[in-house]
């Protein structure tokens, strides 16, 4: 695996300067757009909440690579732009909240969606046992000697 290619060194307050409204910009984009894809799956609006995925790869990648770059320049940015650090600082506190929001958004939807298909699946293989068939008048049929019911195959597109 090759090794990402390290950020260039900070050498003066214009560089410094420059890092750090690269890095919240690309914050402040990225948060933006968590913020529409939680809006979206919320309301149930999966397809709408999930279409922006690319970009929202290409801007965690940019903003990963800009955060690598603040650590790298540590120093630099101390001495250059201190009050640049300080709204990084601020900003990123706003980014981990809607991030954690997001993340309960979409835990909200995966489990809904399991729920659901556990619910579907079961009233499939409800529906498809015989009724009044067995040892007696409306009892169920026997179970099948290898443990287990036939039931209908339930089918599952992962694609939206």
């Amino acid at each position: 695996m090759a090794e990402a290619p390290r950020p260039a060194p900070i050498a003066d307050p214009d560089a410094a300067e420059r890092l750090v409204a690269e890095t919240l910009a690309t914050m402040r984009d990225l948060e933006a757009l968590i913020g529409r894809e939680s809006d979206h799956i919320r309301v149930g609006r999966l397809a709408e909440g999930l279409a922006e995925a690319p970009r929202k790869t290409a801007l965690a990648g940019a903003y990963l690579q800009g955060l690598q770059a603040v650590k790298a320049n540590a120093v630099a940015l101390a001495r250059f732009a201190p009050e640049g650090i300080a709204a990084l600082r601020e900003a990123h506190g706003r980014f981990s909240d809607a991030v954690a929001a997001n993340q309960a958004v979409l835990a909200t939807a995966r489990s809904v969606s399991e729920g659901l298909l556990r619910s579907l699946s079961a009233e499939l293989t409800r529906t498809a046992e015989p009724k009044g068939y067995g040892t007696g008048y409306g009892s169920r049929p026997a179970p099948s000697p290898y443990g287990h019911r036939r039931s209908a195959p339930l089918v599952l597109s992962r694609s939206l």
